[in-house]
């Protein structure tokens, strides 16, 4: 649990910083060598890193929580139909739910993340004693943050000007321009190298750092040292070729040094302290899968317990609302659903429903990853406004006393929510908006994929001449044999489909699209089969408007004793080849009906309510993957706007 996590309001006058974010002070009153000499202070430094993660307008409440790496053909934010400009690639350089007049946004807080993290390094290189294995780990680990957060920059907004020294010993930091990526990526290659040195596996980190999830490893920084070069090694928009889409960023040659560096790090890891088990199984009657993500809601961060290789921490009921962001809606059922105490529940991510009909029979990530309910705690007055029809439904509520119980509303098909975070998985009552939940970056189904990927030689099939032993068919089965479905031959088509199934609501999808090159026709695609779902049509051909279900006790999720609790079973009509009415169906024992695509406002998949992107600019979705470098933020002339944003 979270008994070492990193706390958040601490203060940080070691490394504290004016309001200007390219403007960081000295430390405090005590000289730099005093400080990284010191490893209590330099802890503290480190802590000061950590603080941007929980920012505004950064990972506490946006980056965490829908508006970046939406709209996919999997997922979309709840603001995507015409409202959220950032899902739908019709953003522009002034947005005010991105920015702040004060810098206290993404861009400001990276680049204080990026400030602080230069000078730990240049003070630790400098006076600290590197033979101590804490201050070792410390150096390790602001490498390690630092190509992180250069790595989401990159992510985001593409070119970004590379500050790899501080503004104290490089004041003419402060006017470098805008970057070419492949620089930083470059950079970023050296320093997890070098990170990967300095850091041991998490049973042997220091202090507090021994076997958390939320602090980095000697894993971490080779798994996100596979991820820059995967990503690296793809495809990216370019200012000169945008309009006709993304380029590669290397030449063979060189994709082949990188997906050669990629299985290294790979082979690094399997021989790494018990990293090999980390892909979480069955147990308890809960399948590994499911497992992975109840323990992230339960606050598991023992390293060797849990699937993730690294995670944002934040601390419990104080800062970050992943949970809320992230779980189906449960507004409704304040004090009715398990641990749900306060806070409103946004539940921001919801699921293209195409995807239900993609998942193999039998695949137990489908169930984990949607859900088409949202938790309800009332007399039965949202299941119907009928009392007879809610008496026929829940049959052991009172009704005529207005007894209020727990029940999931079933959705409409345009409103299957993510579900891979549930408030009733936490170990704890949820106290408020920050709920405190880990935000996981990257786990050992990815890693297991991108070595399966590698050695494929990615899309272009550059096969590295060295494959340190790994093999990427058993790698891509452990991941299908997790799943309970049936092993495919080792294919990029076949992984490009696993990496959706495996990593759907996880902000993965969408960077995995742009650095295959096909975010544009797999988005274009995947409105066209909504489409087809609209007016059941094609391979949706013969399905009903109408579904049929009833509901079982589940009083296990209620919030205290007493209360009844009910779940969605015996759902029929959502599947392809369910027609009609099912063969038991008999209202007076239980049985209910719900038209899940239309109401008297229209069809909930029409091309004028539903959209993944603007369907009048197609071209967009070249144009516009990255995000503008805001307005508040370009102020200087090294920084500037390419792409559709030039002219803005």
């Amino acid at each position: 649990m979270k008994t070492n996590k990193l706390i958040w309001g601490i203060l940080v006058a070691v490394l504290a910083t004016s309001c200007n974010f390219l403007e960081s002070e000295s430390p405090s009153a005590m000289d730099v060598k005093s400080v990284f000499q010191n490893p209590s202070l330099t802890g503290q430094a480190i802590a000061g890193v950590y603080d941007v993660f929980g920012g505004d307008r950064g990972y506490r409440n946006r980056l965490a929580c829908s508006y970046a790496g939406m709209n996919t053909d999997v997922e979309r934010g709840y603001k995507g139909q015409g409202k959220g400009a950032w899902n739908i690639y019709t953003i522009t350089p002034v947005c005010s739910d991105l920015t702040n007049a004060e810098g206290k946004d993404a861009w400001g807080h990276f680049n204080v993340g990026i400030e602080r993290c230069n000078k730990i390094i240049e003070g630790l290189e400098a006076y600290a004693d590197l033979k101590d294995e804490q201050m070792s780990y410390y150096l390790g680990e602001a490498y390690f943050l630092r190509s992180f957060m250069y790595m989401e920059m990159v992510k985001l907004w593409g070119d970004v000007p590379a500050r790899f020294e501080s503004l104290e010993k490089n004041p003419e930091g402060a006017t470098t321009p805008k970057t070419d990526r492949n620089v930083i990526y470059e950079q970023l290659r050296a320093d997890l190298k070098k990170a990967a040195e300095l850091l041991p596996w998490s049973k042997d980190c220091p202090g507090t750092a021994v076997n958390k999830s939320d602090r980095p490893s000697k894993a971490a920084a080779y798994a996100l040292l596979m991820r820059n070069d995967m990503l690296y090694a793809g495809k990216s928009i370019r200012p000169a070729t945008y309009k006709e889409g993304p380029v590669e960023n290397v030449d063979a040659a060189m994709r082949k040094a990188l997906y050669e560096e990629v299985l290294w790090a790979f082979a690094e890891i399997q021989n790494g302290s018990g990293e090999d088990n980390k892909l979480l199984q069955d147990k308890g009657g809960v399948s590994g899968y499911e497992r992975v993500f109840r323990n992230v809601c339960e606050d598991v961060n023992d390293y060797y317990n849990t699937e993730m290789i690294w995670e944002i921490p934040f601390n419990i009921n104080s800062r970050g609302q992943v949970l809320q962001y992230n779980c189906p809606k449960s507004s409704d059922a304040l004090k009715g659903l398990k641990n749900n105490t306060s806070g409103s529940t946004n539940s921001a991510v919801m699921i293209v429903p195409t995807l239900y009909y993609d998942f193999a029979e039998g695949d137990v990530r489908r169930d984990v990853t949607m859900a088409p309910f949202q938790w309800i705690y009332d007399s039965g007055t949202k299941f119907n406004k009928d009392a007879d029809k809610v008496q026929a439904a829940f049959p052991s509520v009172d009704v005529s006393k207005k007894e209020k119980f727990l029940y999931q509303k079933m959705q409409n098909i345009a409103e299957f929510y993510g579900a891979k975070y549930r408030v009733e998985w936490m170990a704890r009552e949820r106290q408020g908006n920050d709920d405190g939940v880990n935000f996981p970056i990257i786990r050992y189904a990815d890693v297991l994929l991108m070595a399966a990927e590698a050695t494929l030689g990615g899309m272009t099939g550059d096969v590295p001449a060295n494959m340190y032993g790994v093999n990427g068919q058993a790698c891509y089965d452990r991941v299908r044999q997790r799943a309970k479905v049936a092993t495919r031959d080792l294919t990029m088509e076949n992984i490009q489909e696993e990496r959706k199934f495996e990593f759907t609501g996880e902000y993965i999808r969408k960077y995995d699209l742009m650095r295959w090159g096909i975010l544009q026709p797999t988005l274009v695609e995947a409105h066209k089969r909504l489409d087809n779902m609209n007016q059941h049509m094609g391979e949706f051909a013969g399905m009903n408007d109408t579904i049929y279900y009833k509901y079982k006790r589940a009083d296990e999720f209620a919030y205290a004793d007493g209360i009844k609790g009910f779940v969605l079973d015996s759902i029929y009509g959502l599947k392809k080849g369910e027609k009609g009415k099912p063969e038991t169906y008999d209202a007076s024992t239980g049985w209910t009906s719900k038209c899940v695509y239309a109401d008297e406002d229209g069809r909930f998949l029409s091309s004028s309510s539903y959209m993944l992107f603007d369907r009048e600019h197609p071209e967009y979705l070249n144009s516009r993957q990255l995000w503008p470098i805001f307005n508040v933020n370009l102020g200087a002339p090294n920084l500037w706007n390419d792409y559709d944003y030039a002219n803005m």
